[in-house]
């Protein structure tokens, strides 16, 4: 029972320590640094310690230090109560995703089975579309309780947004949990050992829409009509500032690592290598023993699944600083009128083949 605690105690300190301690600081840095190459320019440069810049690294402690010490400041007429947890509400969830997300497979160390996921659920993926939608009610809030117009504004656009998408984003997956037969993230990651089994290969159509649905309810641009600086000043947190102001952005940051995490588990091959099987692995290391064996095994299959992990955040971040802003009409015409009527075609058609070659 103790042994059991302090593993389960170890993969969540494991998990914030990634997400919380190097991912959403390190993506602030990313942002910049990256669309500062994209458009030719020097970036974060000017944070330094002792006359050292680190490439601009230092800007993550001046920016985590700007918004600690930053006035918390809550306009009149605003709801208090509300305004406070906002910020909480939309943060959570980010953080919560990731009880049910395996990074890695099931390893025998020191004559325990070890499964690296902190919950491992049968409903995991279900678990995972009811927690983040959640979110959406910390954004409506914000905005409803600034006692701001821009700010309202603002939430009702993430309101529409991303209750059109989830939509979308649910009937995505639906021909991966047909292929693999499967909500339980952990199988759907070991069903995918054999290259040719990725979900990327038998879904490739529910591969492009589910990141295009995705990032829709990320509200990362060009989809990010719910804070679009020229309309609406900054959306549903123009009345936010200090930490509030970064608990927003930090679960913004939070959800491309979870896009990036779900993309790598249902499309291609979560923590296996290609060509490369467990078996092989394991015999390699079979000097070891069956602890050092599977000690390393674990090391490779953790590094392998946030190798992908900060492919896709790559990814998502070259296309936030690479397309402009959709109209408001454009995205819900996107929503409903395109990928809608695709996600509903290709459950058919995975339905058809399925049937054709049982």
């Amino acid at each position: 029972m103790i042994v059991d605690l302090a593993i389960t105690l170890a993969k969540v300190f494991f998990i914030l320590a990634v997400t919380v301690g190097f991912f959403a600081p390190v993506l602030t840095w990313v942002e910049r640094k990256q669309s500062a190459i994209m458009q030719d320019r020097i970036g974060a440069n000017r944070a330094d310690i002792m006359g050292f810049t680190a490439l601009g690294l230092f800007h993550i402690i001046a920016d985590a230090a700007k918004m600690f010490f930053k006035e918390d400041f809550i306009p009149d007429g605003a709801n208090k109560v509300l305004h406070t947890l906002a910020p909480v509400i939309a943060l959570v969830p980010a953080l919560l995703t990731f009880a049910v997300i395996p990074f890695g497979g099931q390893y025998n160390l020191f004559g325990k089975e070890v499964n690296l996921v902190i919950s491992d659920l049968d409903v995991g993926l279900l678990f995972v579309f009811a927690i983040a939608s959640l979110a959406t009610y910390g954004y409506v809030v914000a905005g409803w309780s600034s006692n701001n117009n821009w700010s309202l504004l603002g939430s009702m656009r993430t309101a529409s947004q991303m209750v059109s998408y989830e939509v979308t984003l649910g009937l995505t997956i639906i021909g991966v949990l047909m292929v693999y037969g499967s909500m339980q993230l952990t199988q759907i990651g070991a069903a995918q050992e054999n290259f040719w089994h990725w979900g990327f290969f038998l879904q490739p159509l529910g591969f492009f829409m589910f990141m295009t649905a995705s990032i829709a309810e990320n509200k990362r641009i060009p989809f990010d009509n719910p804070e679009a600086e020229s309309e609406l000043v900054a959306g549903y947190f123009t009345e936010y500032s200090g930490l509030k102001f970064g608990m927003f952005f930090m679960a913004e940051f939070i959800e491309i690592v979870t896009i990036a995490a779900i993309v790598t588990i249902l499309f291609f091959g979560a923590w296996h290598i290609p060509f490369v099987t467990t078996a092989t692995l394991l015999s390699i290391f079979d000097f070891l023993g069956t602890t050092g064996s599977n000690l390393v095994l674990m090391f490779i299959h953790v590094g392998v699944f946030f190798t992908k992990v900060l492919i896709f955040i790559f990814i998502q971040m070259t296309i936030r600083w690479s397309l402009p802003r959709f109209r408001y009409d454009q995205i819900m015409k996107l929503g409903w009128k395109i990928l809608l009527p695709l996600a509903l075609a290709n459950i058919v058609v995975t339905g058809v083949v399925i049937l054709a070659l049982s």
